[in-house]
Formats: C-alpha cells, sequence, structure tokens
C-alpha cells in the first residue's frame, strides 16, 4: 500500500487539535467534500477551487497532517483523497463523524461545474487515446494483461455465482468484444455499450464472425446513455480508463436490479507508469479496499474475491459485488482466494 498519512504528532489531545483545526476552514471542508468518492491532484483541485496551486499546497498539508486526507502516486503525479478514520486512532470517532456530516453538504455549483470540467478533461483523453489506436490496442493491452492470461479463472468465477441463464448482461467498455462471444454463449441477453466508435465496431466485427446473434450494441457513454435495468453489470478492465470511477459506480449501482450482479476485474493498483502511454490508462489499477469502499458507498454487497498473479509483475483482482432486495439484511463476507 501507497498511503501516507502525515501527523503532527502521537499525543492524543494534539491529534485532535489537528483535526479540529484542519475541519475549522470552510475550503478545507469543501475539498473533503469534493474528495468524497473521487481523487485529485493539486494542479486538479486549484482549478476546481479556483486558487493559486501555493495556498493549494498548504490546505492539503494542513489536512494531511490531521489525518483526513492521504497520498497515492500515480507514475510522477500526487492524487489526494479522503483518509479513512481509524477506530484505534484518538480521533477516529470524531473523523467518522465529519465525513458523515459532510455528506449531506451540497457543493456550490460552480465548484461542482469545475470539477465536472475536470472530469471531462480526463474523459476527453481517454476517448481521444481509443479513437487514435483502436486498432493496435488490444495488442498493448496483451502487454499487461491480455484476457487469454485470466479468461479460465473469469469465466470460472462467472459460473460460481450461478447467475441464471435468462438474464440479461451488459458489458461496459467492450473493447474489441473478446468477451462478448463467452459471455453470449451462457447468457440469452447481452448489450454490449461504449463511447468509441471505432472499438464498438471492432466488437461487432468479432461478434458477427463468432457467429453471435444475442448480442445488441450501444453507442454512447453509459453513465449518460438512457440504458435499461440489468441483472449483471461486467466492467473488464475499464474502471482504470474512467473519469471518476467511484462516482461511476454510485451511477452504475442505479443500473442493476434488486439482487443484480456487479462483476470486476481490475488490476491491483500498481506502479508501472509506462501504461498511462501505452494503454492510455488514467489510474494505476486500485487498492482492494478502495474499491470495496466505493461499493460500498453505492449500497453494493461486497461478495467473492480472486486475486491473480500475473508473471510481468501485475495482479488482476475479480470482483463480485450484489445489489440488495428491500428484504435484504446483513451482508456477505468478501472470500479471498490467492492464485
Amino acid at each position: 500500500m501507497s498511503l501516507r498519512i502525515p501527523r503532527v504528532s502521537h499525543e492524543p489531545s494534539d491529534i485532535l487539535a489537528s483535526l479540529c483545526k484542519a475541519a475549522g476552514d470552510p475550503l478545507r471542508l469543501n475539498i473533503l467534500r469534493a474528495l468524497s468518492n473521487d481523487s485529485f491532484g493539486v494542479l486538479e483541485l486549484t482549478q476546481v477551487f479556483a486558487i493559486g496551486q501555493s495556498g493549494m499546497s498548504h490546505h492539503l498539508k494542513v489536512l494531511a497532517q490531521a489525518g483526513l486526507v492521504a497520498t497515492r502516486r500515480e507514475g510522477n503525479a500526487i492524487f489526494y483523497r479522503r483518509a479513512l478514520p481509524s477506530p484505534a486512532c484518538p480521533s477516529g470517532a470524531l473523523h467518522s463523524v465529519l465525513l458523515d456530516t459532510l455528506e449531506a453538504v451540497e457543493l456550490a455549483p460552480d465548484i461542482q461545474q469545475r470539477i465536472t470540467a475536470v472530469h471531462a478533461q480526463r474523459r476527453a483523453a481517454s476517448e481521444e487515446f481509443f479513437t487514435r489506436l483502436a486498432g493496435s490496442f488490444q495488442k498493448r493491452q496483451d502487454l499487461i494483461a491480455g484476457l487469454p492470461q485470466y479468461r479460465d479463472s473469469l469465466l470460472a468465477f462467472l459460473e460460481a455465482l450461478q447467475i441464471p441463464h435468462s438474464a440479461h448482461v451488459l458489458e461496459v467498455g467492450p473493447g474489441e468484444g473478446r468477451l462478448l462471444p463467452d459471455l453470449a454463449a451462457r447468457f440469452a441477453q447481452v448489450t454490449a455499450i461504449d463511447s468509441s466508435s471505432a472499438m464498438l465496431e471492432r466488437a461487432r466485427q468479432h461478434c458477427r464472425e463468432q457467429g453471435c446473434d444475442n448480442v445488441a450494441f450501444m453507442l454512447g457513454d453509459v453513465l449518460q446513455a438512457s440504458c435499461p435495468p440489468t441483472d449483471c453489470l461486467i466492467l473488464n478492465m475499464v474502471l482504470h480508463h474512467l473519469a471518476a470511477p467511484g462516482e461511476a459506480l454510485q451511477q452504475l449501482a442505479d443500473l442493476l436490479h434488486p439482487k443484480g450482479s456487479l462483476l470486476i476485474t481490475e488490476l491491483c493498483q500498481h506502479q508501472q507508469s509506462w501504461a498511462r502511454e501505452v494503454c492510455g490508462d488514467l489510474w494505476l489499477g486500485f487498492e482492494q479496499e478502495e474499491l470495496a469502499r466505493w461499493a460500498s458507498s453505492a449500497g453494493l454487497i461486497p461478495g467473492e474475491t480472486l486475486y491473480i498473479g500475473l508473471k510481468n509483475g501485475f495482479q488482476i483482482q475479480i470482483r463480485h459485488f450484489a445489489k440488495p432486495d428491500l428484504e435484504h439484511q446483513g451482508t456477505t463476507d468478501t472470500l479471498g482466494i490467492n492464485q
């Protein structure tokens, strides 16, 4: 784990004073609110809050010293996100109450508009990459984690979920469609949606060659398109291309029927920054706890987890999250299986 949460002192009173000081500034509270389900670099935060870099760096330092934000290195860049409260810390209870209270606070419209602009910039960079390199993307992806490296494990994982054959499955960002024939063989209805027309056409051609006649194709952003509710959502190596993964999971959860499944295959967090240039990755994988936190915030329940180590130093996490029905009570424990 690469999170670093500096503290100015280990004395309980000093820790509490540091947190109270950090929370005593409206701008710092707004920064924490903006980091609810997102992470930003310093320059992005200066754009969002329309202040200079030195001023923003000062506020982030105060928040970090209070243990309210954590840093994560993405190649040469450092991103900030909320730090989770620690029950063992003297300020843990106050930290938790502060974050819960902030959830009810609405950001000013101009701040929200600038956050949307930052997300649009990230999204445009990703879409430009796929449009420009659609023909060679799969070869590039294979350098990191090509589907053949984990297909059997993924399909066995999917089979173990015992999703009915009659279920409707929606794959977001299918790429060249390599997984679609396997899904089409297992489910009666499959829909593939992609914001890149070039990638979607390659997926369509692949399904045509494989004789798949039960796959429908949609061009558009799944977060903005009018997609029908579905029984199972699949994000196969997609989340690290999304502008705001945490917010995306919240919106995607709304597309699931009660008792529906969200299946995610993703890279675990890594520091091989060449993946940005070669594969257009916006994020260098994700911590396991990070995905679980986002899913929980979206009202989803963690299910089984499978970790697959690859020879090139990358590790894949296959995660299942379920949407509870109205009668659901309790939670399901996560099962980790190392391979």
